[in-house]
């Protein structure tokens, strides 16, 4: 004890907790007591996901929210038979068989849908706002286009086959164009017999032919003969996916999985907070993925994926994003 002023003052320990309390012990219940506080600020929370059924596309994923999920969010894989028995959490989806299986499983869920295109979740999350939400998968249009230009500077005119069903994808895109000094035809395929005419004169016209995430036209029913079709009139087609990039198409655009986590993450973040999603959108980042094989066949010299991806981002910079992004 210590005399000051008349007065007895008593030792403190170093964590200023009064007594002779060992250092140890005391930097034991500063632990304990910053541990409990973390607690009290960071709940413990559940997302639930609902996979796609392929086990290593489900597995990627979840092994990628487990990452960049803060530590006190579990992931917690659910069944088909579980998603109408949920009442707390949201669900992630992978797939758009996925959301639409939880969707009428539980219709006061919140739903957060990943792996789906934007003509497929814009229209859920306009009814349902702040309850549904999505990462869109597909690629804006305007990018997959200005893929083809860095690739092609010279192209100025775009091909488009649409069914009258899937015309509507491209009305954006014609609109947004001549910003980049690029135009667009559409040619309409009137059935399935008419697919490979209706291409022919489509590849006559445009300087490439460039491809939306439309199934009644590209599929794996149609794709092979699409593109041996372009192949053999040394013509190249730009998109939907990286998977047509691997069949034959010269390139896409696409978002990688990590980057979309990112945006899932945000969003989750958003709902604990606030109870509510915000509205879908596309992850920010964009990477390119090309066939140089397909390239060299054609003769057609390929800037690697990061110039082409470099020159796009430059051109949305310069000229404003897309109105669909």
């Amino acid at each position: 004890m210590e005399r000051r002023s008349g007065t007895i003052h008593r030792k403190r320990s170093g964590c200023g907790i009064p007594g002779l309390l060992p250092k140890a012990l005391c930097i034991l219940v500063l632990t304990v007591l910053s541990a409990f506080t973390n607690a009290q600020e960071s709940p413990a929370r559940t997302v639930y996901f609902a996979g796609s059924g392929s086990a290593p596309l489900d597995q990627h994923l979840m092994q990628l929210l487990n990452g960049e999920l803060e530590p006190a969010i579990s992931v917690v894989e659910v069944s088909d038979d579980q998603l109408a028995t949920l009442d707390t959490g949201p669900i992630i989806t992978v797939g758009p068989a996925a959301f639409s299986r939880a969707r009428q499983a539980n219709r006061s869920a919140h739903i957060l849908a990943m792996l789906v295109d934007k003509s497929f979740i814009s229209g859920f999350a306009e009814r349902s706002p702040g309850q549904i939400t999505g990462v869109f998968y597909d690629v804006p249009l305007i990018r997959q286009a200005l893929t083809g230009k860095a690739i092609l500077p010279q192209a100025t005119k775009i091909a488009l086959l649409a069914t009258a069903d899937s015309v509507e994808l491209y009305e954006t895109l014609i609109d947004e164009l001549p910003t980049y000094g690029m135009s667009a035809r559409i040619f309409l395929v009137d059935n399935n017999d008419k697919l490979i005419p209706t291409l022919v004169r489509a590849l006559g016209y445009g300087d490439f032919l460039l491809a939306a995430p439309d199934s009644s036209i590209y599929n794996p029913r149609t794709i092979k003969h699409i593109l041996l079709t372009a192949y053999r009139r040394n013509q190249i087609v730009i998109g939907p996916t990286q998977a047509y990039v691997k069949a034959g198409s010269l390139a896409s655009s696409y978002a990688p999985f990590p980057k979309m986590i990112e945006i899932a993450d945000d969003f989750l973040a958003t709902f604990f907070e606030t109870g509510e999603f915000p509205a879908p959108s596309y992850p920010e980042d964009f990477r390119v993925e090309v066939n140089a094989q397909v390239a060299r066949s054609l003769n057609i010299p390929l800037p690697s994926r990061e110039d082409i991806a470099t020159r796009v981002d430059r051109q949305l910079t310069i000229n404003g994003e897309a109105s669909d992004e």
